[in-house]
């Protein structure tokens, strides 16, 4: 039997949720236009009874239960978007047993339990689609998936938090510290009353995860990625990075050796005529290094609800257009089992050092011995501000390329050294 409309299941309705459900409304004629057929959204999931519901939604719509939506004869599309674990995984298996389609922006989901809900939905013979979990509006799972099919990935470096990128620009334009541009931040609307998944760099690592897992055809979780945040840059991290020619950006970066890949999140210096270096404010951008297209950089606005609308009703489009056609395009799950991860402990790179330290003959040496007695060799080194009160100076220090077991073995001990007054802060470097 010919299907007449293709029917619309929609869990949550925040930002993004109201967004999708407003594109439905506004656009429905040309969304039939290119699915075939009409979408309609026949149920919403909205627990919270006082909120003011956009004018398209009748008040027959809306419901508190999601057994509504979940079990909805009419529905062959679920949308999740109430954000979180749980119980979010729980809805999207229930959707996916109950035979319906699922489209999802949930990062948190797709990294944890991506594979498991894949293949549910490869048992029910159901899609599931989640491009807006990255990058928000910017095409990267469906390339990733496709037009980069043929290619061998050897490298992501990306920056996948808009929030953290913003943080980090307002710091280097203006001189300002980390705590007054968060709260700035905050009461702009760019970070969360708590900040922590952004500024410890949780949410760029669940987007590594989920990219890396496509590229590398693994089943990465998100401890496999060594995560660090961005609380402890200084303002003139900032200006020691302008003199040495690098800005600093937090990066997710994967980069894959033989049989293992690195996965890791944390503030690099970054070369400032890179083109991730030039990325600045609410945006988003991934590099990526391919054996036959080269080197490509995806960019765009990486948050906002219509942003996020665009990459949820493009995947609502792709499986409606499977509907009309009569064929499902549930991929295959191909994993290459002898991927694993590299410690990063055994990562190598570059490294910046700032430290607080007696002004006097001697110390340099000190410092010198530790870092050459753990295979560390200084690029350069340039003593900055100095406080004769107190008789300090600052002491800055790049190094040549070393592993990272040696650098934390040196950190240790460089805390513990008699003229060292105080490792203030210690950064890798990329470069691109």
């Amino acid at each position: 039997m010919m299907k007449k409309e293709i029917g619309i299941g929609l869990l949550g309705l925040g930002t993004v949720g109201g967004g999708v459900a407003e594109v439905l409304a506004t656009k429905a004629g040309s969304l039939a236009e290119q699915a075939r057929l009409p979408l309609v959204l026949k149920k919403v999931l909205e627990r919270d009874v006082s909120k003011r519901y956009p004018a398209e939604l009748g008040p027959n719509l809306t419901t508190t239960n999601p057994e509504e939506v979940l079990s909805h004869p009419e529905v062959d599309i679920v949308i999740e978007l109430i954000g979180g674990e749980h119980p979010a995984t729980e809805y999207m298996k229930r959707a996916i047993a109950n035979g319906k389609h699922v489209v999802t922006a949930n990062k948190e989901v797709i990294a944890k339990h991506g594979y498991e809900l894949l293949s549910l939905a490869r048992k029910y013979n159901v899609d599931l689609r989640y491009e807006a979990s990255v990058g928000s509006g910017i095409p990267l799972i469906s390339p990733f998936q496709q037009d980069l099919a043929a290619n061998k990935i050897s490298a992501i470096r990306a920056i996948l938090n808009g929030t953290t990128n913003y943080i980090l620009t307002r710091m280097a334009k203006e001189g300002l510290e980390f705590a007054s541009t968060l709260k700035q931040a905050q009461e702009l609307g760019y970070a969360e009353a708590n900040p922590a998944n952004d500024i410890e760099g949780i949410d760029a690592a669940y987007k590594l995860v989920i990219l890396s897992n496509i590229a590398f055809r693994a089943k990465f979780v998100p401890q496999d990625v060594y995560c660090e945040g961005i609380a402890n840059i200084a303002a003139r991290d900032f200006l020691y990075a302008r003199e040495f020619g690098y800005a600093i950006k937090l990066l997710a970066i994967a980069k894959k050796d033989g049989d293992k890949v690195e996965m890791r999140v944390h503030p690099v210096f970054i070369p400032q005529d890179s083109q991730l270096a030039k990325v600045d404010g609410v945006y988003n951008a991934v590099e990526v290094e391919t054996d036959l297209a080269g080197k490509l950089v995806f960019y765009g606005e990486g948050a906002g609800g219509l942003r996020a609308s665009s990459a949820v009703i493009a995947d609502v489009l792709a499986i409606a257009r499977n509907i009309y056609r009569g064929v499902n395009n549930v991929p295959e799950l191909r994993l290459d089992r002898r991927i694993t991860v590299k410690p990063v402990s055994d990562v190598k790179t570059r490294y910046y050092l700032r430290l607080n330290a007696p002004d006097r003959p001697g110390v340099l040496a000190q410092i010198s011995k530790v870092l050459g007695d753990n295979s560390i060799s200084i690029s350069s080194v340039i003593q900055k501000e100095s406080d004769p009160a107190a008789q300090t100076a600052i002491i800055v220090i790049m190094t040549y390329p070393a592993e990272e077991k040696g650098m934390q073995k040196a950190l240790k001990q460089l805390k513990q050294l008699p003229v060292v007054n105080e490792v203030s802060n210690f950064i890798r470097v990329e470069e691109s």
